[in-house]
This record gives structure tokens, sequence and C-alpha cells, in this order.
């Protein structure tokens, strides 16, 4: 328990100390990221309005289905802080790969790179967050008090993220499959997650393995301070929030001890 309590001092003076960097960092991604394309940080909304026009089509038409709001808030509101998580854990996993030369030639802690992944694609969370909030008013939703819980669903949905971009950063930089098990493994999460329909839409069998996922929770946290103007379900978030934070304590961890070996392995 010393050697623990050591190394996440160690860690967190690392990031006070590189605090900087990491603003260089993500300063950089996010100018790449737009660089030479025409609609610049449209392109950070564009994606979740268009799945959200055809999945309304769909339940909305095709196979209506009840979820207590409009559908296209429900399913915009869902894409978007699905895409906050899906986005960080895309552009993470070659964080370390894509920047052999600083990997093995500077010292600072590498965790930059796939927090500093998470950092931009906060950004594009934040833009869409503003078209978001443009739909509630077309819909006549008023914001209500429990909107002052927002900045802690988005504290937990951020450090579950950042957990899980730690991992897949240093496996990927370990097992070069991981890349190529990635975008099946994506695409099966977000049909896991209640991302375009609620939970009770579903029967018992496989209401569980929605209710299991930990971004099932944080999604549903988002549609409650936001759109339905109350807090989140207290025992499905607190149990999101509690794994959460030892998911990015025990990445952070694992990411800190085996830094040392990356440089070999790039």
């Amino acid at each position: 328990m010393t050697q623990i309590a050591a190394d996440l001092r160690e860690m967190v003076s690392e990031q006070v100390q590189y605090r900087e960097l990491l603003y260089q960092m993500t300063r950089r991604d996010l100018l790449l990221r737009y660089k030479q394309t025409v609609m610049g940080f449209g392109w950070a909304v564009f994606m979740p309005l268009v799945n959200t026009i055809v999945f309304s089509v769909i339940f909305m038409r095709v196979a209506p289905l009840d979820v207590g709001m409009p559908y296209p808030l429900f399913a915009f509101c869902g894409l978007l802080a699905w895409n906050f998580s899906a986005s960080s854990f895309r552009f993470s996993l070659n964080s370390l790969s894509s920047n052999t030369n600083l990997v093995t030639k500077v010292y600072f802690p590498r965790e930059i790179f796939p927090v500093s992944a998470v950092l931009v694609s906060l950004v594009d969370f934040a833009v869409g967050g503003l078209v978001l909030f443009g739909m509630m008013a077309y819909y006549r939703i008023t914001p209500t008090w429990a909107l002052l819980a927002l900045p802690l669903v988005v504290l937990v949905h951020a450090m579950f993220t950042t957990g899980v971009c730690l991992i897949l950063a240093m496996a990927n930089l370990f097992y070069r499959d991981v890349k190529y098990l990635f975008e099946v493994l994506i695409t099966v999460w977000m049909f896991a997650t209640a991302v375009l329909y609620p939970v009770s839409s579903l029967s018992t069998r496989y209401r569980v393995v929605l209710e299991l996922n930990p971004l099932t929770p944080l999604i549903d946290a988002y549609r409650s301070v936001l759109l339905r103007g109350v807090l989140p379900d207290p025992a499905p978030f607190l149990l999101a929030s509690a794994l959460s934070l030892v998911l990015l304590a025990l990445a952070w961890l694992l990411f800190h001890r085996t830094e040392f070996q990356f440089a070999e392995n790039v």
C-alpha cells in the first residue's frame, strides 16, 4: 500500500509539473484534427445529427418507440455522450504508437497522449452540447436545478473514458492486434449501451446486459439532468461513479508501472 501511495503521488505531481505540455499537446491535436477541413468544428456534430435523423425515421415511423420525450432529443443526447467516449477511444488507441519519436527519446509522463485525446474529444462534446441546448429550446425543454449536477456527470464520464483510453493505448502498443479488434468491439459496445433506446424497451434478458454496462447509467444521467430535469437514479449512478474511479486509478497505475517498457515495444 505504501508503494501504491508513493506511485499515486508521483503520478499526480508529474501531471502538475507537465501541465503546460498537456495543454500544448491537446492544442496541437485539436488543430490537426480540423486542419484543412471545410466544416471545422462542424464535424463534431455532423455524425450525431446524421445518425439522429436516421434513427428518428426508424423509431418514429417504421418501428415507433416510446421514450417519454421527443425522440430526436433522446437520440442526439445519447449519441453525443457516446461519441465523446468512442472518439476518445479511437484517437487514444494509436496515441503512443503514432508518436514514436517522443515516446523513445524524451522523458515525460506518457499518459499525456491518451489524456490529450480525451480532452480533444471533450471540446467536441462541448461544441455538440450547444446544438443539444438549441434542440432543447426548439422542443421547449426548460432546464431545471438538476442541471447543476451536469459537471459531476461529465467528470464521472471523463474518468471512465480516460481509464479505458489508458488501457487501449497501452494494449495497442504491446499487442498490435488490438486495433483490428477495436472497430468490431466499439460497434457491439454501442448497441449494448442505451444510446438509441431506453433500457425499459428491452426484454429482461437483454436488459441485464445494458444495465451491467457502465456507460448506460452515465448516458441516462445526461438525459436525466438535461432533458427530464431530475437528478440521476442514485444507485446506478453511484455504482458507475465508483467503478469509474477504481478503473481510472488501476489503469493509470498499470500504465505508470509499465511505462519503462514502451520504448522497446514501439
